[in-house]
């Protein structure tokens, strides 16, 4: 038998502290300390959105938790599409938003309280520097434990073609939007929502082709601000784009075959990445945490929880992963389904990541099932 009396957590992100969080609540005997590489308060990135019922499962498993987050969040019951030949609601496509740095500052409050020790501003760079019975690795894409541990985790990783830039904005969004435009130089989209009653995350995407005719590869952060700022005007009433490591970058799509190497096991996006186009990146981290904590709550042997882990929580991950990289692909093509007339681009756009029915259109957006229903009927 393989007792558990000490754990190290790399990465101190949303992922890293709600495991830290767990292990307080459910392993109390347990020593736990989070190490973050990035000085307190700093973080990248704006608001993190969730599908509108996407925290159930944090009320269910931690009420405590959920009720520090809620109040701090931004909520909406529909979606907008903005196309150029018109704009769509779609009812009932809710979500929700918090700031990424306020996210992290709740998480990081709460596990202090349960008596967390969170070291920031220590990089790390050998594992060889924790002497711990479990390392968990809640590290990010660019993980030094996968990189470390990689013939074991056996990582596949590929890159969608198109490019993006995650900026901010100074105005809020009534809904999350897709605002989509055309150009000279080709078609362009923005991801945007509120994350603050004044504040908004505003994500530009575009295919490969644009992104060079643009010339995107040889700007500077300021200068791709600008321009993107100049393109999007009328959404954004004349306002300037935040920056905050807003570089362009191509969305990558990782898999692990492996999420154990040993005393060494991997959550969140440094095992698997979700593409942002359906909000399921932190969701999946924290779901990923509480598998893993309850399968060692429920095992007295370290090793026979981490099986239990290993068997338990991938196939569940993927299904997600697998629709999020489905949303992806639709996106590739974007600038060709701008042909369509806006409902029938808007019934396209509900329909790209496989999971959604008729059936169940009719009960997320049932305004909208009904109209396509009747716009159909006459347009064929």
């Amino acid at each position: 038998m393989s007792q558990l009396s000490t754990i190290e957590i790399l990465g101190g992100g949303p992922g890293g502290l709600y495991t830290a969080i767990l292990i307080r609540r459910l392993l109390p005997h347990v020593k736990v300390r989070v190490t973050e590489q990035n000085p307190e308060g700093a973080t990248f990135g704006f608001g993190v959105v969730f599908s509108d019922r996407a925290l159930d499962f944090l009320k269910a498993d931690d009420a405590e938790t959920h009720d520090l987050i809620v109040p701090h969040m931004e909520r909406w019951q529909d979606m907008t599409l903005n196309l150029p030949k018109g704009q769509v609601t779609l009812d009932g496509v809710g979500f929700t938003a918090v700031g990424r740095l306020e996210l992290i500052e709740i998480l990081k409050d709460r596990a202090r309280d349960l008596g967390v020790e969170i070291r920031f501003k220590t990089r790390i760079d050998s594992l060889d520097a924790f002497d711990a019975d479990l390392v968990i690795g809640a590290d990010g894409l660019n993980s030094l434990m996968r990189q470390s541990f990689e013939d074991q985790f056996r990582p596949k990783i590929e890159y969608f073609d198109n490019h993006f830039a995650w900026f901010g904005a100074t105005i809020p969004f009534d809904t999350l939007t897709q605002t989509f435009i055309e150009t000279d130089k080709g078609p362009l989209n923005a991801h945007h929502y509120r994350f603050a009653p004044d504040r908004s995350t505003f994500i530009v995407e575009c295919e490969d082709a644009t992104y060079k005719a643009f010339g995107f590869d040889a700007m500077s952060e300021e200068e791709s601000a600008k321009l993107c700022s100049t393109l999007f005007a009328d959404v954004l009433k004349g306002t300037d784009l935040v920056m905050n490591k807003s570089n362009w970058r191509q969305f990558p799509r990782l898999w692990c075959e492996s999420w154990i190497a040993g005393r060494n096991v991997l959550l969140g996006d440094a095992v698997h990445t979700a593409h942002f186009s359906i909000g399921s990146g932190t969701r999946l981290a924290m779901e990923d945490a509480i598998a893993l904590i309850h399968a060692l709550k429920d095992h007295d042997d370290i090793d026979e929880a981490l099986a239990a882990y290993q068997a338990q929580r991938p196939p569940v991950a993927r299904k997600i992963v697998d629709a999020a990289n489905t949303s992806a692909t639709w996106y590739e093509s974007f600038g060709e389904k701008l042909r369509l007339a806006p409902m029938d681009f808007a019934h396209d756009y509900l329909m790209r990541s496989g999971r959604m029915t008729p059936e169940r259109l009719h009960q997320i957006a049932p305004k909208f099932a009904a109209d396509y229903e009747a716009y159909s009927a006459v347009h064929g």
